[in-house]
């Protein structure tokens, strides 16, 4: 399939980095099996329930509505917060990203969807759907902060360490773009500056999304800032333009911190 733009010389693809890169991840947890979670979206309601560690119903009710038994992942990546990633087989170009914490009945869901180069236009490949919701009906049991778009990220320096061969440096420069290096990896000495949205699900806890330029890919991360740990996805098209959806996860070291002038702030 045809990507955005020509790649610079010796551009790894999607599968080169992908790779080994859930190494430092945190494991799978079974502590859904057997639940069911109703999620409430602004433009749908979604049922899940966990028959085992690795498969899961769902059934989803608006525009679209559908049902299936599919692949999934839980990590629990703070408590009582899980890290849900689902591929849906009715539709294989999207991953569904949610995370949900069972005791604020909070929920934040990401759509990852692999588009055609037409109709991307020169904006890239995996453009990303975000919609803020809660668990179960009852609106007395929602506590905490809603879950909402954070500046909070803006100027802050981290190193990701996904393996002992994957190590990048993230730079958080405004509240919609991001620039990343290779430092160990196949990729070592690339970089480049792609789109990003960051949302604050809870105190130090962040979701971290990005959409690549030059390879058609995306990610949604879920940043424990308490831990020290980073928890992901990735969704794109490999060199030979099948999608791929695969699990990350870092060790994420803060590195420095860029304070802005009021009057010179990002946007």
């Amino acid at each position: 399939m045809q990507q955005n733009q020509a790649a610079p010389a010796e551009w790894k693809n999607y599968e080169d980095f992908a790779s080994g890169i859930a190494t430092n991840r945190l494991p799978a947890s079974p502590a859904l099996i057997g639940q069911t979670l109703q999620l409430n979206l602004p433009d749908f309601r979604l049922s899940l329930k966990a028959l085992s560690l690795h498969r899961l119903q769902w059934q989803e009710q608006g525009a679209r509505g559908g049902s299936g038994e599919d692949v999934y992942e839980a990590v629990e990546v703070a408590p009582d917060t899980f890290f849900i990633d689902l591929l849906q087989a009715a539709r294989p170009q999207e991953a569904l990203t949610l995370i949900v914490n069972l005791r604020s009945h909070r929920v934040l869901a990401v759509r990852c969807r692999v588009i055609s180069a037409d109709e991307a236009a020169g904006q890239p490949r995996v453009p990303q759907d975000f919609w803020v919701g809660s668990l179960g009906d009852d609106p007395a049991l929602l506590s905490g902060p809603v879950p909402a778009p954070s500046r909070d990220l803006i100027g802050l320096r981290t190193f990701q360490t996904y393996s002992p061969e994957h190590t990048y440096e993230h730079s958080y420069l405004s509240s919609t773009r991001y620039a990343w290096q290779c430092l160990v990896g196949v990729q070592r000495g690339h970089g480049d500056v792609d789109l990003a949205s960051y949302y604050k699900f809870d105190e130090d806890q962040y979701i971290f999304t990005f959409r690549e330029f030059i390879i058609p890919v995306a990610s949604v991360f879920f940043f424990n800032f308490a831990s020290g740990r980073s928890t992901g996805k990735f969704l794109g098209l490999t060199g030979a333009g099948e999608i791929a959806n695969n699990p990350a996860g870092a060790f994420m070291r803060l590195a420095s911190r860029t304070e802005y002038p009021a009057d010179a702030a990002p946007v």
